[in-house]
C-alpha cells in the first residue's frame, strides 16, 4: 500500500534524484517523453536538502521505497536555480492574489504511473501546506502534453503562457 508523507531523510532524498535522473529528456526515447512526459530540472542532493529544510518535500512511499515526490519550493528559492529564474519572475508579474508555495517538480516511478499517485500527491501536498500557503503554482512546458492534461484534471487553471529558454511553459494554479 502506497502511503503519503513529507519527506525526512537523506536517503529518501537521494531517492528523488534516482527518480529524477531517470526522467530527465536525455534518459528517455523519444516516445516515452511524447507518451510518459518528463522533468526538466536537475536538481543537487544539497538543493534538495535546503529546499525539504525549508518546506518538506511530499513522497509517495511504497514499503520504504520512494516511488513518487513532489518538490516544494518557497518564494525564497526564486533566485537559486537558473532555469527557474523567469518562472519566479512571471509569477509576479501575474500573481499576487494569495499566500503560495511552488510545486518545483513531480513525477512518478513508471511502475507507479496510472495508479492515483499523482492525484494522491498534490492532495497530499495541499493538506501540508495549508494552512501556511492558499495556492500551489507551478509551470509546464507545453510540449509535455500528459503533464498538462494530468495537471488540468485535478483542478489547475493556467494563470499565462509565456517563452523562456527556448521553451513555451504554461503557468498554472491550483
Amino acid at each position: 500500500m502506497v502511503y503519503y508523507k513529507r519527506a525526512e531523510t537523506v536517503r529518501e532524498l537521494e531517492q528523488i534524484l534516482k527518480i529524477q535522473n531517470e526522467n530527465l529528456p536525455n534518459a528517455l526515447t523519444k516516445p516515452e517523453i511524447e507518451n510518459e512526459g518528463f522533468v526538466t530540472v536537475c536538481h543537487t542532493l544539497e538543493q534538495l536538502i535546503e529546499m525539504n529544510t525549508a518546506f518538506p518535500h511530499t513522497i509517495a512511499v511504497y514499503k520504504e521505497s520512494v516511488v513518487g515526490y513532489a518538490l516544494s519550493m518557497p518564494k525564497e528559492f526564486g533566485a537559486e536555480i537558473e532555469v527557474l529564474k523567469p518562472m519566479f519572475k512571471k509569477i509576479n508579474e501575474v500573481y499576487s492574489d494569495k499566500s503560495y508555495i511552488v510545486m518545483g517538480q513531480i513525477c512518478i516511478t513508471k511502475a507507479y504511473r496510472g495508479k492515483g499517485l499523482f492525484r494522491g500527491l498534490y492532495s497530499a501536498m495541499q493538506d501540508f501546506t495549508k494552512p501556511k500557503f492558499e495556492a500551489i503554482i507551478t509551470e509546464v512546458d507545453t510540449k509535455n502534453t500528459r503533464s498538462i492534461n494530468a495537471h488540468s484534471a485535478i483542478g489547475f487553471k493556467e494563470l499565462t503562457r509565456y517563452f523562456a529558454d527556448d521553451h513555451e511553459w504554461s503557468l498554472i494554479v491550483l
